[in-house]
């Protein structure tokens, strides 16, 4: 008889494990709290709030609050702000996917350089270009409208992009580009109908990321704007704080309005997410 083969089962320890699912409990509470919070406070009367305590339920959904932030110029700023976005991430993304793949594919010998100054340009802080742009903007007569917004949006977020867009270019294999290119295709259909597809994961994450920075921004819309007519959502809040300064359920209300978008495209875009950040991480 065959000598009988012993196994040994090699007992896990839970520590690590228990350890990250209270840490992942422990975040997601403090994620959530200011959204509930947000979100509790602005269906409460102007002294409801002050009267009880800000966590507990309200006697009843108070939608006026959201009926007269809506009456205003709310939905004014909201067009604006995804009007600016949605200009800027095309504009924003086509440049970056166009910087990439040169830098991604081709070798020549300023390859290295032009990378590296790229790369040092994320290094520039926003608020010392304000007064620079503020009197380009005012000489090409583009003050006071939302168009002056999209070229600082888009020059500010092309480095970290073409940083990311770049590594994730390396990434896609060089066969598929010699096989299209041993049946006479040429660099720029190969581009636009193979890399661009291939680098939608990354594309997406790059829209997500950049566009809670721009959707959010506020120091170049409150520099290069003035009238209502052409301010954003950030703008909106500040000044709804100072018209609502002592109604702070109106406050949360406007602020829950505020983040709805991007709570909406998050939703609608993780998978492009996840798969964005993970991709290129296991190669195989």
């Amino acid at each position: 008889m065959a000598d009988e083969q012993k196994y040994t089962i090699k007992k896990t320890n839970p520590v690590p494990w228990i350890t990250g699912v209270v840490l992942a409990v422990v975040w997601l509470v403090i994620s959530i709290v200011p959204f509930f919070f947000m979100i509790l406070n602005s269906f409460k009367d102007k002294f409801e709030m002050l009267v009880k305590g800000v966590f507990q339920m309200p006697e009843k959904l108070n939608w006026a609050n959201y009926a007269e932030v809506i009456g205003g110029n709310f939905l004014r700023y909201l067009c604006n702000s995804l009007l600016v976005l949605a200009i800027a991430l095309v504009v924003l993304l086509f440049i970056s996917a166009c910087a990439a793949y040169p830098l991604a594919r081709f070798r020549f010998k300023l390859n290295g350089p032009i990378y590296s100054l790229i790369v040092a340009c994320m290094s520039i802080p926003m608020h010392i270009t304000l007064i620079p742009v503020f009197r380009m903007t005012r000489s090409m007569g583009l003050y006071d409208t939302i168009w002056s917004l999209i070229g600082p949006y888009v020059a500010f977020a092309v480095p970290i992009s073409v940083f990311i867009l770049t590594a994730f270019m390396k990434g896609i294999p060089v066969e598929i580009e010699e096989s299209a290119s041993i049946d006479g295709c040429n660099r720029y259909r190969m581009f636009f109908t193979m890399i661009l597809p291939l680098s939608t994961p990354g594309l997406s994450t790059l829209a997500i990321y950049n566009g809670v920075s721009m959707w959010n921004e506020f120091s170049f819309a409150y520099t290069l704007t003035q009238s209502p007519s052409a301010r954003t959502l950030p703008l909106a809040v500040w000044d709804f704080q100072g018209q609502y300064a002592m109604n702070t359920p109106m406050i949360m209300a406007v602020l829950t309005l505020t983040v709805l978008p991007m709570i909406l495209l998050y939703i609608v875009m993780q998978d492009k997410l996840v798969k964005g950040m993970t991709a290129g991480a296991v190669k195989g």
